[in-house]
C-alpha cells in the first residue's frame, strides 16, 4: 500500500503524531507499506505548539519523505503514479474548502484532488468547533465526491484513562478507513 499522510495547521496533531508513529511501526513489519508526507505552510507552527519539537525532525526520524507545498514532482501528485490512499490528519476548514471546490493550488489539495479523481482512498479529520453549514456543506460535498469524513471525535465507551486513549480511539479508526490492522483500540463487544 502506498499512503500519503497529509497534516494541516489545524488543531490536532496528536493524532498526527500517533499515526506517523503507528506507521512507522507497520512499516518495519509490512515490506508493501510505503509512506510520504506533505505538510501546510501552518503545520509546523501547530505541531511545535501542541506537540514540541519540529515537526519535520519527527518525519524524518521514521524515515518519511516529506514533500514541500510546491513540489508536484512528488509521486503522488499524479494519478498514474498508482498511490492508494491519502489520509489528512488533521484537516483545516480552509483545506476541506478547497478540496470541496477543486483548488489544487498547493502538493497537499492537489493529493486529494487525484485521489478523488481516480477513485482512491481519501480521509479527512476535521478538527473545528463548532461547525458552521458553509463547513458542512463542504464535508458533504467531499463526501459526496467519495472522500470518508472522519471527525476527531474520540468514543468513551472503552473508559479511556489517558489522553493518549483517545487519541487512540480516533487514530484506530482511521486505520480502519484505510484498511490497517492495529490493536489500538477495543471493538464493540469484546472484553479487548
Amino acid at each position: 500500500m502506498k499512503l500519503v499522510v497529509g497534516i494541516t495547521g489545524a488543531s490536532g496533531a496528536p493524532y498526527a503524531r500517533r499515526l506517523l508513529d503507528v506507521l512507522a511501526a507497520a512499516r518495519r513489519e509490512r515490506s508493501d507499506l510505503e509512506v510520504a508526507t506533505c505538510l501546510s505552510s501552518t503545520a509546523s507552527e501547530v505541531w511545535a505548539l501542541e506537540c514540541g519539537g519540529d515537526l519535520r525532525e519527527a518525519i524524518q526520524a521514521h524515515d518519511f519523505p516529506c514533500y514541500g507545498l510546491r513540489d508536484y514532482r512528488a509521486p503522488f501528485a499524479s494519478g498514474s503514479a498508482g498511490w492508494n490512499a491519502m489520509v489528512i490528519v488533521p484537516c483545516s476548514m480552509s483545506t476541506i474548502a478547497r478540496i470541496a471546490h477543486g483548488i489544487s493550488d498547493t502538493l497537499l489539495t492537489r493529493a486529494a484532488d487525484v485521489m478523488i479523481k481516480e477513485r482512491r482512498s481519501l480521509v479527512v479529520v476535521p478538527r473545528e468547533m463548532p461547525l458552521s453549514v458553509i463547513h458542512l456543506e463542504n464535508l458533504t460535498a467531499i463526501a459526496r465526491a467519495g472522500a470518508v469524513v472522519v471527525p476527531a471525535m474520540p468514543s468513551f465507551y472503552a473508559k479511556p484513562e489517558s489522553v493518549s486513549s483517545l487519541v487512540d480511539t480516533v487514530v484506530g479508526r482511521l486505520l480502519d478507513q484505510l484498511g490497517l490492522e492495529h490493536t489500538l483500540l477495543k471493538r464493540w463487544g469484546t472484553e479487548k
